[in-house]
């Protein structure tokens, strides 16, 4: 079990709820009237807070989550200080803190922008493109991909000119990549090695790389995630704050992901 935010919100929710619950069900058991017996002030703020922390657990744990983009490995689709929205039930709707799967929804597919628990550290986030799917092969030679023996195509778009905490990427080949119909952009930098490799995809599990080809760790180096750890797909920027940069980036704001 992890004890993450996710946690702490569950173990407050049954904490004032609890508490609420169990001095109403002492006043009604006891035949007080509710009404002339003053609150003990830990039972006071139980039953203030405790609407508040059930309504953000079910928000976050079925419907949407907000992340922040902390590094630049999807740029230029996402950039340092975007703040994002998560699909939970995209791929299922799952218990909060256990993980479980209750509900089937679908699966991810190539192209998706995926927020999934890191299998080398499950407390720690990640965000990456799904590349491959169970039964894919996948491979990757000389920055080009390849999916199931097909190229993948790429179209130059210039050179990039990166923005704020994103400043180190100019001059990145900037290419437009369609991922057997999913266009996407991605930012190449020649001459950074890279690994170099064929990966068959297993069942149950997806390979993912970032956008930022050459500065993202991803399947190459670590390897799958199993479908266990995916959080949800990433649809939406709402904010978007990087102080190297003026603050708000108000052209960014609303942006649909895809």
């Amino acid at each position: 079990m992890d004890y993450d935010f996710s946690f702490f919100l569950v173990a407050a929710t049954f904490v004032t709820g609890v508490l609420w619950g169990g001095y109403w069900l002492y006043l009604k058991y006891a035949d007080q009237p509710y009404e002339v017996e003053k609150e003990p002030l830990l039972v006071e703020y139980a039953r203030s807070f405790f609407p508040v922390v059930l309504i953000v657990l079910l928000l976050r744990s079925f419907l949407v989550e907000p992340f922040r983009i902390p590094s630049g490995s999807m740029m230029p689709t996402l950039l340092i200080g975007d703040f994002i929205l998560v699909n939970k039930f995209s791929y299922g709707v799952r218990l909060p803190v256990v993980n479980n799967k209750i509900i089937d929804m679908g699966e991810p597919a190539r192209g998706d922008i995926v927020v999934f628990r890191f299998p080398k550290q499950p407390t720690v986030d990640y965000i990456k493109r799904v590349i491959g799917v169970p039964g894919d092969r996948i491979a990757y030679f000389d920055k080009k991909l390849y999916v199931n023996g097909q190229p993948i195509k790429q179209a130059s778009l210039g050179r990039y000119q990166g923005v704020g905490q994103g400043g180190s990427m100019t001059g990145a080949e900037h290419l437009e990549e369609d991922l057997t119909g999913v266009k996407h952009s991605i930012l190449i930098s020649h001459g950074v090695p890279t690994v170099e490799d064929v990966f068959v995809v297993p069942k149950g599990q997806y390979f993912v790389m970032g956008d930022n080809r050459d500065n993202s760790n991803d399947s190459r180096y670590w390897g799958m995630v199993p479908e266990a750890n995916l959080v949800g797909k990433a649809f939406l920027i709402w904010m978007n704050w990087d102080w190297e940069n003026n603050g708000i980036a108000f052209d960014r704001l609303g942006t649909i992901l895809n």
